[in-house]
């Protein structure tokens, strides 16, 4: 796996209404962008910071960095991909919030 990475020149944690701290774009974001690679850890535990990378919850992480105040969203715009890289599916604006759909237990 590459070096853990996080573009904080595009990035910026601030509070959110929708759940507590959230992460959100300094600049405006092309759709496609690479917004960085999680530093996370394999973890057997359960939490607000832990991501499921399989449907049956058996693969786990807890992520370090600041990619865990992505918020849940179901209109998405940014998502987590296997590997851990945060890509933006569509452009985003400068002060909008990345959202990540986590699924239907999130609602």
């Amino acid at each position: 796996m590459s070096k853990p990475y996080l573009r904080d020149d595009l990035l910026e944690v601030r509070e959110s209404k929708l759940h507590g701290r959230g992460l959100f774009a300094a600049k405006s974001i092309t759709k496609g962008t690479e917004l960085g690679l999680c530093r996370a850890r394999a973890t057997k535990g359960e939490g607000a910071h832990v991501l499921w990378i399989d449907d049956h919850g058996n693969e786990k992480y807890q992520v370090l960095c600041d990619l865990k105040y992505i918020n849940h969203g179901k209109q998405p715009n940014v998502a987590y991909y296997d590997d851990l890289t945060v890509v933006a599916l569509k452009k985003i604006k400068a002060g909008e919030e990345l959202l990540h759909d986590y699924g239907d237990e999130w609602e």
